[in-house]
């Protein structure tokens, strides 16, 4: 597994790195053209980054997706050391987390419930090339999500429902034109119920676990004022039940200086299975989200925006708020077993090869037995 991660970040980060050095045909070369032009007619070079950057804070909302819940909170960034082509920052937030949906688990079977507050935050670095043409950086953090639970969406009934913390560290590789961005991540579970550990028992008929995440991002914009990107990412758990590949698409629009929406579309198989009287089928995961920062020149800038339109993406980017911070949580009816319940007598198959058979689902209890074929 550890091989495994090592190389998907490698490949990850050599994509991200590699789009700002590599020709992206006429895009890219009208780019280049666009940024000497920029450079040199509109004054990119002689922008103070101590103006362009400052400290922003604001508000942040999300719907429920593909493991993450419905969620809104405050958030802010802090440039906490600027240079002429550089800045190291700190950007953090803490999201209050509601129920899902009616009928409809964010995690697969069992429902989220009442409200805890999540955390996040990112250490940073990010600088620009030569010509300001091309932003790149990288950041790291720790994520935090406290989770209620409650009943199910598949009818099954469950009892001694819990609230679990799941953690994870996080780290992000991007790179930035005026046309293109790219991102290469890692979301990596930690704490009790971190990577190759036991999986959070949340009733007497599921357990859960955090799902670490790789995955890389490709976007451009369309318009000054709207952004497409698309994605891949591998996500894994330790009962097997939340490992799969998947793509993601996402349209982002500007309404207004700081004050972003975007609709997200995913197709990912772990998140997308149910079972309905043994009928298999599979849906793809939408969701939308707000965010409005207001306090920063770098978010909109009105006087610069005007007189250097064309750099502004760049520019901009340097006190943007990080992407990827959800902790992913996929719940299961026990250790590997796919099913609609847990049943007593039921022998199910840890990820690692290992068996057990389910003594009883009040409580829940299990004792390690031999495999069979």
């Amino acid at each position: 597994m550890q091989n495994y991660i090592r190389q998907s970040l490698s490949l990850a980060g050599t994509a991200a790195l590699a789009l700002a050095s590599i020709p992206f045909g006429a895009a890219r070369a009208d780019d280049a053209k666009v940024a000497q032009g920029s450079a040199k007619d509109l004054g990119v070079m002689s922008i103070s980054l101590k103006d362009a950057i400052q400290p922003n804070f604001g508000f942040q909302g999300a719907l429920q997706g593909a493991g993450t819940p419905n969620q809104s909170g405050i958030g802010g960034f802090l440039p906490l050391a600027i240079g002429d082509n550089s800045v190291f920052f700190l950007d953090a937030q803490a999201n209050a987390n509601f129920a899902d949906f009616n009928e409809y688990s964010s995690i697969i079977n069992t429902k989220v419930a009442g409200t805890t507050i999540s955390t996040s935050s990112r250490l940073g670095y990010r600088w620009l090339n030569g010509d300001r043409s091309w932003m790149f950086g990288v950041n790291a953090g720790y994520d935090s999500r406290p989770m209620a639970t409650g009943g199910t969406d598949n009818g099954v009934y469950v009892t001694n429902s819990r609230s679990v913390f799941f953690q994870q560290v996080a780290l992000n590789l991007e790179a930035i034109s005026n046309k293109w961005f790219t991102s290469a991540y890692l979301l990596y579970p930690v704490g009790e119920y971190g990577y190759n550990k036991a999986p959070a028992i949340i009733n007497n008929v599921y357990t859960a676990d955090s799902v670490m995440t790789a995955g890389v991002d490709v976007g451009y914009n369309l318009t000054p004022n709207l952004k497409a990107s698309v994605g891949y990412y591998y996500s894994e758990g330790d009962a097997g039940a939340s490992n799969s590949n998947s793509v993601k698409g996402r349209l982002e629009y500007n309404i207004a200086n700081g004050l972003t929406t975007g609709i997200n579309i995913a197709y990912d198989p772990a998140f997308s299975e149910g079972y309905s009287s043994g009928e298999f089928y599979k849906t793809l995961n939408l969701s939308a989200d707000l965010k409005w920062r207001f306090g920063a020149n770098g978010y909109g800038a009105p006087s610069i925006r005007k007189k250097q339109p064309v750099v502004m993406p760049v520019i901009q980017a340097l006190s943007a708020t990080p992407a990827n911070r959800d902790v992913r949580v996929h719940d299961y009816c026990s250790p590997g077993f796919r099913g609609e319940r847990c049943g007593v007598g039921e022998i199910v198959r840890w990820k690692r090869g290992e068996c057990y058979l389910i003594l009883s689902t009040k409580p829940f209890k299990y004792t390690r037995v031999e495999c069979t074929p």
